[in-house]
């Protein structure tokens, strides 16, 4: 007789029964959250896509008429090219006023930049007074910390003052004076402070510039009362204007046939005026940590918006006196040691007894700011070589290579 074979199914089990129960509902809400966050999941996804979509459609989804545009700022990508303001000025504005007299009011269209100490305060005042205001902007570079001291001149509410203790004229020029700041003034006057101004009229230069074509100019230099550095800036009676200088003895010689600085189509740096067009390429080539500028005068007539022969030149009809004075680099008491001045001594410093006047130390540093200058010359040149070297693009107008007698 066959044995009975005893078979006992799992569910007929009861705790098996329960585990497997809770299994069952262990996955199903496993289920439930992965569908749920799932859901949220692709709804994330597809609002990233529907962003991702707007931004593609900002570039690709235009007009035909819209690809063909020039390619926009940096940074304007994103907003209605009508709402872009791509330049700016030195006009100061009210807090209030009326929005009709603001309207009717016209801005100045030109730009005086003056690097100034406060010793040079009379003279400085003497050149913006010659200035009309309806005409110009004034702004002061104050590279001897000293502001407060001018606010007694009527002209200083309206002047834009900036202040850095020891910088000269080009630093405070490249920093503060980007052409797209002053893209609205149709000349810039960038000049020092030690300048005679009793035979010039701004107006009449700026009409004798128009005239002659200038976009790189300088007022000439009355040859008896000026210190005059170079040839081409003396000034010549009875002429309005030239653009060249003739030297027959001695090296460097300059004749008709001279078509290179500092021969023809080059001014001085220390009172050049320049047109619009004209101050946009020069700022580009001011080399931001060479302070002194040296070197730039005679790589200026690449800048010239044409022929530096005809559009670079010395005004003689309306002329200046240089004066010659000691500015950055002398101080006349103890001073703290900034940047560029000299060590003084500290201990004199300290003492709470302050020096009688007849104590008072002069430190001319002259001759390590003129040193420092012929070093900052040397390497814009090599700048300049190397450029020229490595842009295989660029063709030099010219062809040849200028005459590097400067300063």
């Amino acid at each position: 007789m066959m044995k009975k074979t005893n078979s006992i199914s799992v569910l007929s089990d009861p705790p098996s029964r329960s585990c497997l129960c809770s299994l069952f509902i262990a996955a199903a809400l496993i289920c439930s959250v992965y569908f749920i966050g799932s859901s949220f999941v692709a709804k994330e996804n597809k609002e990233r896509l529907m962003r991702w979509g707007l931004v593609h459609s900002m570039y690709s989804a235009k007009p035909e008429t819209c690809k063909n545009q020039q390619c926009r700022l940096p940074g304007t990508e994103a907003l209605p090219e009508g709402i872009v303001s791509k330049t700016s000025n030195l006009e100061m504005r009210p807090l209030w006023s009326s929005p009709s007299k603001l309207n009717n009011q016209r801005p100045p269209m030109n730009l005086l930049a003056i690097a100034a100490g406060i010793k040079q305060k009379k003279i400085v005042d003497q050149i913006v007074r010659k200035f009309p205001s309806k005409d110009f902007v004034v702004m002061l570079f104050h590279y001897d910390g000293v502001v407060d001291e001018w606010k007694d001149l009527v002209w200083a509410d309206r002047a834009i003052h900036v202040s850095a203790a020891n910088q000269t004229k080009w630093w405070f020029a490249k920093r503060f004076l980007h052409p797209d700041i002053v893209a609205e003034y149709n000349y810039i006057f960038l000049w020092d402070e030690d300048i005679g101004v009793e035979n010039f009229n701004p107006r009449r230069y700026l009409s004798i510039v128009k005239d002659e074509g200038l976009e790189i100019s300088q007022p000439a230099l009355d040859p008896v009362k000026s210190e005059v550095h170079h040839l081409i800036t003396a000034r010549r009676r009875n002429s309005k204007a030239h653009r060249r200088m003739y030297k027959y003895k001695g090296s460097g010689r300059c004749d008709d046939y001279s078509t290179a600085p500092p021969c023809i189509g080059w001014v001085e740096m220390m009172a050049p005026v320049f047109s619009r067009a004209a101050w946009r390429c020069a700022w580009y080539m001011i080399q931001n940590d060479l302070i002194h500028a040296w070197g730039l005068d005679i790589q200026l007539g690449y800048c010239a918006q044409g022929d530096r022969t005809k559009n670079v030149g010395v005004v003689d009809s309306e002329y200046i006196v240089h004066l010659g004075l000691p500015t950055l680099g002398v101080t006349t008491e103890p001073e703290l040691n900034t940047v560029g001045q000299a060590s003084d001594d500290l201990e004199q410093i300290a003492n709470p007894v302050a020096l009688a006047p007849s104590q008072s130390r002069r430190y001319d540093n002259r001759p390590e700011v003129r040193r420092q200058s012929y070093m900052e010359m040397q390497i814009f040149r090599n700048r300049w070589k190397h450029a020229v070297e490595d842009d295989k693009c660029w063709v030099d107008p010219y062809g040849q290579s200028t005459n590097q007698t400067s300063h």
